[in-house]
């Protein structure tokens, strides 16, 4: 099984790499768009700003190319954030897959929310994970809660966890991150 890993200068891709090979799939890395939507599954992780990231997305055509495809699709944390329709951060113009928007918490807590949280999540990427299992988080901006919800995670507020549209999924947890609960995650996406 062949898995695009979108590469755009932001992520924590060699985890992800790591989590994946020991899933049996074999991760590329890849901004190149006919290796992206022949690959059989796509990620599209994300650390860094989402003004600096689109501007990357842009200068490659990869904001086109991604709403455009049609294998399953994971975002990860920015990247989840950057399928929404806009984030505060940056006042930044996203790839409208997901319709809600992404704004800074404000909130008494420490921000950012940093370190393990419960999400109750439901749908394919949940398959055979108890509710409320720990996953690892760190951000700033979150996903409002919307239709589109299959996770969600309280800190200070409710926010979406996890999102799915079509062969659209996001997290804004880090999967790879998150011990063998998170490993689960990545196995029901490359199930899909």
């Amino acid at each position: 099984m062949k898995v695009a890993i979108i590469d755009y200068g932001a992520g924590n891709i060699q985890s992800i790499r790591f989590a994946l090979e020991r899933l049996g799939a074999t991760p590329v890395l890849s901004h190149n768009a006919d290796e992206i939507q022949n690959a059989s599954h796509v990620i599209f992780p994300g650390v860094g700003e989402a003004s600096s990231a689109m501007k990357k997305l842009r200068a490659t055509g990869l904001d086109k190319l991604i709403p455009s495809l049609t294998q399953p699709v994971l975002g990860i944390c920015l990247g989840m954030q950057l399928m929404c329709n806009h984030t505060e951060e940056g006042n930044t113009k996203g790839l409208r897959v997901f319709n809600t928007q992404v704004v800074r918490f404000n909130t008494d807590l420490n921000v950012p929310h940093m370190g393990w949280n419960t999400v109750a999540g439901k749908g394919a990427l949940f398959t055979s994970i108890p509710q409320n299992s720990h996953f690892y988080m760190v951000h700033s901006y979150y996903a409002k809660p919307s239709a589109e919800m299959i996770g969600s995670c309280t800190y200070g507020i409710p926010f979406g966890a996890a999102l799915a549209k079509d062969n659209f999924y996001g997290t804004q947890f880090h999967p790879e991150k998150s011990g063998a609960i998170g490993a689960t995650v990545l196995q029901n996406f490359l199930a899909l």
